[in-house]
């Protein structure tokens, strides 16, 4: 079992919050690789500081951690030691963080004492009053072993699979490496022994690298135990030498007695300290006493005060109890408002995402249609009127995808993430894709870059890009014969926290000052005759501004009438400077023989089959039809196929879990999700389940046959919900 959770949540502004951080980051990284007594000193030092600053919140977060090494050592009433200190912490102020990590804790506790069900129910507790990213992984792979220790194969297997592709920013490699190892456990329990061994060899790789000696000596127990069972017997010995070798050099006499002594010095001194501290509130008692007889005269004094005030506090009370309860009444009805609005929003935001779910299935075969028609050499007066058809379907798609993305904004259903990105790239992408627009208006895009920008940034780089679509496509569709102008300006480097200005301005027609305060409000333009002349939602600005909330952010606005407009933000992000750069900027058009390939297409829709099918039989791909998930199953178990096309859903077993069950006996194959995401539909989960990759319906078709070159002919690695 691992147990990682998040440091430095919790410092304030009296303790020296990088000298904890650093401390905290220590101590992680040399208990994630199994130097404990180490660990135990660096989370030392940060108690001492937090207990000389009186951080209660950061003191809480040092006990945590005690209680959960000392788990780790098996010293479980040492843990349960700490974590009451903790408790009794907690109940003097408010700290949502702490309080869910505490009750992360008892789950750990509860399960290691066989108590399966109220550990997980204590799980549920924990994510209900938190949602820091690094605590809920954790979480999902504490659920995940209790899943296991059920035989709830199905169930542990998705929580792991969904862990080996997080993005976590603390315990990334630690997270990955140790699913790699339950799955391992998994497999080795099923008897799907050469999936066992993929999986421990993956695990063993990442725990060398890493520096995770418990886990690499995991990976070839689990390896010895696999090519056993497989009559592998050479491999066998050769694991099981690596074994004992990793035993001996690691997990000796004199390392446990290392640790021994550290905790058990750690836990003395504290007890010390701890009783200093009670005798020195002693002392203070006893030299309060010689005081005793001036204090009973001054409460004579006071309690003659005190009975007078004590009728006018009564007459206060009494009015202060009619004044509650009229208060009471009050939110009563305020509080049943607010609960008929909040019914409200949700049936809107429900009915508004079923409606643009269901409209993307005909909108498929529209612009399917039209595509192939396109490609069938029409006569002149059909290719125009093919030509506006596929204007007006790709004008409904972007509608559409508009109200999904403002949806799942209101509806919570969006958080950014913390991955690697490089700002300079996404903006060339972007800008790339919008070239043609561009060109038509004749107006030109200029980017101004501040290379002094880390080129290595922790972030969400999906979201920036759909923020810098939607800012630049703006000031191209509002220019013509003009300059779209994107600024990028390093504000602020202080250790790994940068402070970037950015900014798309240009020379189109401007905005009036009366519509500049209402310009982000949803369906709004400049003016009606704005939308007649130029089109569009008016959602635009809308996501740009609901995205930058995510980056703690706020979209800018300077504009004239007639003389342009500048739309600007900040983003406070992380970096990652000791990276070694690797990314080009060029966004070359890779192309594919697809001759030959044999794919599966899994759809329910009869006339999503024929364009699918179509849309292949124009690259020479043959195929075969699954109407359904169980069709699905039954035909990738005899026959083989050079990848899926895989629809989500679909009556009887959707598409995610017929993904599963193919898995189970075919890790190889390339399985494509085509889907009409809806709201409540997780890209994380397809990536779980074990698709290689999404694609959502409509989609281009370039879109379409790049994906299938990518995934099934070039390198095959993990994906990331980017």
């Amino acid at each position: 079992m691992i147990l990682v959770y998040n440091y430095g949540q919790s410092q304030e502004n009296t303790v020296s919050a990088t000298d904890v951080d650093v401390l905290f980051e220590k101590a992680r990284n040399y208990r994630n690789q199994n130097k404990i007594d180490l660990a135990l000193e660096y989370l030392n030092a940060a108690m001492d500081i937090a207990a000389r600053e009186k951080n209660n919140k950061t003191l809480i977060d040092c006990y945590h951690q005690f209680s959960i090494i000392y788990l780790k050592l098996d010293r479980d009433d040492t843990a349960e030691f700490y974590w009451d200190r903790s408790k009794s912490l907690l109940k003097d102020i408010s700290y949502p963080y702490g309080n869910a990590v505490h009750k992360y804790i008892e789950a750990i506790i509860a399960f290691r004492g066989g108590k399966n069900f109220l550990a997980i129910s204590m799980l549920n507790e924990a994510k209900q009053i938190n949602n820091d990213r690094n605590l809920l992984n954790n979480i999902l792979f504490i659920e995940g072993n209790i899943f296991l220790k059920l035989e709830k194969f199905s169930s542990a297997q998705k929580n792991f699979n969904s862990l080996i592709v997080n993005t976590d920013i603390y315990e990334q490699a630690y997270l990955t490496t140790n699913s790699y190892l339950k799955l391992a456990e998994l497999h080795l329990i099923s008897t799907t022994l050469e999936a066992s061994i993929l999986d421990a060899e993956s695990a063993l790789k990442l725990a060398k690298s890493n520096g995770f000696y418990a886990e690499e000596l995991r990976a070839y127990e689990i390896l010895t135990n696999a090519s056993t069972q497989l009559g592998q017997y050479e491999s066998a010995l050769t694991y099981n030498k690596n074994t004992v070798k990793i035993k001996d050099s690691v997990f000796n006499v004199e390392k446990i007695i290392a640790e021994s002594k550290t905790a058990d010095k750690i836990q003395t001194n504290f007890m010390k300290d701890e009783i200093a501290r009670q005798e020195e509130i002693i002392t203070e008692l006893s030299q309060s006493k010689s005081r005793s007889e001036i204090t009973a005269i001054l409460t004579s004094a006071f309690l003659t005060v005190i009975s007078i005030l004590a009728i006018s506090l009564y007459r206060n009370n009494q009015i202060k109890l009619r004044t509650n309860d009229l208060l009471q009444t009050k939110n009563s009805e305020l509080q049943v408002a607010r609960d008929a609005a909040v019914k409200a929003m949700e049936a809107k935001t429900n009915f508004l995402s079923t409606v643009s779910h269901e409209l993307r299935t005909p909108l498929y075969a529209v612009t399917g249609l039209t595509h192939l028609l396109l490609e069938e050499n029409p006569s002149a007066n059909q290719k125009e009127h093919l030509k506006s058809l596929k204007f007006s379907g790709d004008y409904l798609l972007n509608f559409i995808n508009d109200i999904l993305q403002i949806n799942k904004i209101d509806a919570e259903k969006l958080e950014a993430l913390k991955i690697d990105f490089n700002l300079k790239k996404i903006l060339s992408e972007v800008i790339f894709s919008l070239q043609q627009g561009a060109k038509t208006n004749k107006t030109k895009i200029v980017l101004q870059y501040d290379d002094s920008i880390p080129s290595h940034l922790l972030g969400d780089p999906l979201k920036l890009s759909q923020i810098f679509i939607n800012l630049i496509g703006n000031s191209i569709k509002f220019t013509k014969n003009g300059e779209v102008t994107v600024i990028t300006k390093l504000i602020e480097k202080v250790n790994e926290n940068v402070n970037i200005y950015c900014e798309v301005k240009d020379t189109g027609i401007g905005i009036e000052k009366e519509r500049q305060q209402t310009i982000f409000d949803s369906f709004e333009q400049g003016s009606i005759q704005i939308n007649r002349e130029y089109g569009g939602s008016g959602l635009g600005l809308t996501i740009v501004k609901s995205l930058l909330s995510l980056f703690g952010s706020k979209i800018g606005l300077k504009s004239e009438l007639g003389m342009g407009s500048s739309f600007f933000f900040n983003l406070e992000l992380k970096s990652k400077s000791d990276l070694v750069e690797y990314i080009t900027y060029e966004t070359p058009a890779q192309t594919y023989d697809f001759t030959g390939l044999h794919l599966l297409v899994v759809e329910d829709n009869k006339i999503n089959q024929v364009i699918t099918k179509k849309m292949l039989d124009k690259k020479k791909i043959t195929c075969d039809i699954a109407n359904n998930g169980l069709e699905a199953v039954a035909m990738v178990r005899k026959t083989h196929y050079d990848g899926i096309l895989m629809d989500i859903h679909m009556p009887g077993i959707s598409g995610e879990e017929a993904t599963i069950e193919i898995r189970k006996f075919n890790r190889l194959v390339p399985i494509i999700a085509l889907t009409a995401i809806s709201l409540d539909d997780s890209l994380e989960s397809f990536y779980a389940a074990g698709c290689n990759d999404v694609v959502t319906k409509p989609f281009k078709p370039e879109v379409f046959y790049r994906k299938i070159g990518e995934n099934i002919f070039d390198i095959k690695k993990p994906k990331t919900t980017a």
